[in-house]
């Protein structure tokens, strides 16, 4: 339905040139308003065309011109995109302020393809009906404001809200500040509910079952959310545990990211969803938790790997983590090795294997089965090279507190 405000003549469904954060102006298309009651102002939100809609947002009136675009002319868009170009090369896959004063940064990540079968066309169509709109722009987590990526099934009356106020121990989520405080100021958690199952170091790593700590669970879906375009997450979060990464300091555990795991998964999938916050992106928080589901996994003798279809993000992530550990094992190999015993060793599948091992030109597909070809120059090659990095945090084994669930 196309809305009309006559006092600002812009219209919900057409085009017209918007400032971002960056201070330049783009192609964007305006999908819906609302009122912001805590800022008490009208709020228009836009797509930018040519981005990845993690980057749409709510805007105010001044940021929009009032000439409309239309559709027919592309000798501006075309322009303006080349402009784009330029951003996106030099731009950080991450949209994360500190209260210092505010920036942003462009970025594109294009959507993942998710292996089609008959019925994902459907559902992916309903899911970006669900999802088209983004309602909280910013969420505030402990030091940091966060730029939001993504819908988020909050309660309706947060979606007249343009920024919200959560705890980072407890997960309590509010949407005015004055709230906020009060809670902090009463609330006794500084760290999360559960079991510590790695300590080393500033970081530690805790168990949380739904079952028991059922709300919990639900808060941090809803904030990840905020984050996670390719996982639909429900409020039955009882199936599943919760593996929470932290920063230790004096005033307690900081939350740095997750990963979910099925109690019981038929198809040997061990994550579910994995999520590093955007401020400690980038700094190896990711392949740790990676490292760490596959030690689990190592735990209970089984082979296993993550739920897919995986973002672009986490698909670059599982790639880094896989290589390296397959270069380790490798260089200090004496004599041949078979994908088996590489599975074996690292739980890792053959057919994640198999993939990773084809990216860096070490497999061959000979008589109706897949080869390992290698030599030691080789992979010295590949590991000097600055292609592939050892990850910043080394999982101590000796440091897991963990025993397999019988």
């Amino acid at each position: 339905m196309a809305l009309h405000d006559s006092a600002t003549s812009i219209n919900v469904g057409k085009h017209y040139l918007v400032r971002r954060n960056d201070d330049l102006w783009h192609l964007a298309e305006v999908l819906h308003t609302r009122f912001n009651d805590t800022a008490h102002l009208l709020e228009y939100y836009v797509h930018y065309k040519g981005f990845n809609r993690r980057l749409d947002q709510w805007v105010p009136r001044d940021w929009i011109k009032n000439s409309r675009i239309d559709n027919s002319e592309k000798k501006w868009e075309q322009n303006d995109m080349n402009k784009n170009k330029d951003l996106l090369n030099h731009s950080d896959s991450r949209i994360t302020r500190s209260q210092n004063p505010r920036h942003n940064e462009i970025n594109h990540v294009p959507m993942s393809n998710a292996e089609m079968d008959p019925i994902t066309p459907a559902f992916e169509k309903e899911h970006e009906a669900i999802t088209k709109i983004k309602y909280i722009n910013f969420v505030q987590l402990g030091m940091y404001e966060i730029d939001t990526w993504y819908f988020s099934p909050f309660p309706e009356e947060y979606q007249k809200e343009s920024k919200i106020w959560i705890c980072e121990y407890c997960l309590k989520y509010s949407k005015l500040e004055k709230t906020f405080k009060y809670h902090m100021s009463q609330c006794i958690w500084r760290q999360p509910p559960g079991v510590e199952v790695y300590h080393k170091g500033s970081l530690s790593i805790w168990e949380v079952d739904s079952s028991q700590h059922k709300l919990y669970c639900q808060n941090l879906c809803l904030l990840a959310k905020l984050f996670i375009d390719h996982k639909t997450l429900f409020f039955d979060v009882e199936p599943f545990l919760f593996y929470i990464l932290c920063k230790i300091d004096r005033f307690g555990a900081h939350l740095v990211g997750y990963f979910s795991k099925e109690k019981d998964s038929p198809d040997c999938h061990n994550v579910s969803c994995i999520l590093t916050m955007p401020p400690f992106q980038k700094h190896g928080y990711g392949k740790l938790l990676i490292a760490f589901s596959y030690e689990l996994s190592k735990l209970e003798g089984l082979v296993a790997g993550p739920e897919t279809p995986l973002s672009d993000l986490g698909k670059v992530s599982y790639r880094s983590y896989w290589s390296w550990t397959l270069l380790e094992i490798l260089k200090n190999a004496c004599g041949s090795l078979s994908l088996e015993d590489l599975s074996a060793i690292t739980s890792i599948t053959q057919m994640d294997i198999i993939s990773t091992l084809q990216s860096m030109n070490m497999v061959k597909y000979w008589k109706y089965q897949y080869v390992i070809c290698v030599t030691h120059k080789m992979v010295e090659q590949l590991i000097s090279s600055k292609q592939y990095k050892p990850p910043t945090y080394i999982l101590d084994r000796s440091a897991i507190k963990w025993t397999p669930k019988r």
